[in-house]
């Protein structure tokens, strides 16, 4: 898929962006090597989380495969209650089985819900016990900030996080689990005759882009952490709450260059920063803003007849070749399956935005 790039597009989305109840989401900018913060906005400004929940679905399911209780080559299985989950999904029929590490694979370039339901069913016997697992985690990393619900990232009022605990999260799957990096920079997956690209577009966009997650609802707005390595130093981006995909990009892009032409010797540890006082008492909607058919109009017009994001950022280039894709299917399962107890986890409707583009399923 091609995408345009033109200076003049900012200009119009911003327009649209500023009558909204927020002009710049929060933002962390941190040295994977020092742990130091060499930039932050509103770090500790409470958000939705969206799909960068998955994070924190993925790390649970890497510490059960530690610990024994799973393996990747184990069975996920699509129950009724996960098929049922909305978009973004990747739509296999009730019964059907992957593996851990197929499913592992499809949230992180897909980020399908109805994979993140049945993968946390499989691991913790229900959702809700695979939430209890998400909060552990959350405790034991000092992820203060931040409560869960579900594993999948789609809009609940109580599911709320900040940029700081973002940070912590990324960097703990990167530190305790160096061996499992290739699942944040996969291209594409093949997915018997669809490709499903990245939804990172600094993969293969920006120089030394190797990373991590997007993120994606009408209340959360347009969220991204993107990892990059050059000469031996990495950096992480955490950037939420933006207005488009363009946005997201633009922002996380501009912040690791300028991140890699800062040496950060004097920057805080990413432990030393504190909340300011003067943070909201709970999350932003942007719901009013992100989904409006107004906001839409305007971001579908800058973008021209072929549909495709337009970015500003000089950092962000053309891809120069084909995405490698990583196949992905049904079956495989030969793996012990997670002695969980298995219990019944009633459905709860999921509400749907008041305008959404066909296009923009939530999830990436």
């Amino acid at each position: 898929m091609r995408r345009r790039f033109f200076p003049t597009i900012g200009l119009a989305l911003a327009t649209v962006f500023a009558a909204g109840a927020a002009q710049a989401g929060p933002a962390v900018l941190v040295d994977l090597n020092t742990g130091k913060v060499l930039e932050q906005e509103d770090a500790f400004a409470p958000w939705y989380p969206a799909s960068l929940t998955k994070l924190m679905t993925v790390l649970v399911t890497f510490r059960a495969v530690k610990a024994g209780e799973i393996a990747f080559d184990s069975p996920v299985r699509i129950s009724e209650r996960a098929a049922k989950e909305p978009p973004s999904k990747m739509g296999y029929k009730p019964g059907s089985v992957l593996t851990v590490d197929n499913a592992i694979k499809i949230l992180m370039v897909k980020s399908a819900n109805d994979i993140a339901t049945a993968l946390a069913e499989s691991v913790a016997g229900s959702r809700s016990a695979f939430a209890a697992r998400m909060n552990a985690e959350a405790q034991r990393l000092g992820m203060s900030g931040t409560r869960f619900v579900n594993p999948h990232g789609l809009h609940a009022d109580e599911q709320t996080t900040n940029a700081r605990d973002l940070a912590v999260l990324a960097m703990a799957l990167r530190n305790e689990f160096p061996q499992h990096a290739h699942y944040f920079s996969m291209e594409a997956l093949q997915a018997g005759g669809k490709l499903l690209e990245n939804h990172n577009d600094l993969i293969m966009r920006f120089d030394g882009a190797n990373g991590m997650k997007t993120g994606y609802t009408c209340p959360s707005g347009f969220n991204l952490i993107a990892t990059a390595t050059r000469g031996g130093r990495s950096l992480m981006a955490v950037v939420i709450g933006e207005p488009t995909v363009e946005a997201r990009a633009d922002k996380a892009a501009n912040l690791l260059e300028r991140g890699f032409a800062t040496p950060g010797d004097t920057a805080p540890y990413l432990g030393q920063l504190r909340p300011s006082g003067k943070e909201a008492p709970s999350a932003v909607n942007l719901r009013p803003v992100i989904c409006t058919e107004a906001h839409w109009k305007a971001v579908t017009e800058a973008r021209g007849p072929e549909g495709h994001p337009v970015y500003t950022s000089p950092y962000i280039k053309e891809p120069t070749r084909e995405r490698v894709a990583v196949a992905v299917a049904l079956g495989g399962a030969t793996g012990p399956e997670s002695k969980a107890p298995r219990y019944a986890d009633v459905p709860i409707p999921t509400p749907r935005p008041d305008y959404a583009p066909a296009a923009m399923a939530e999830g990436g």
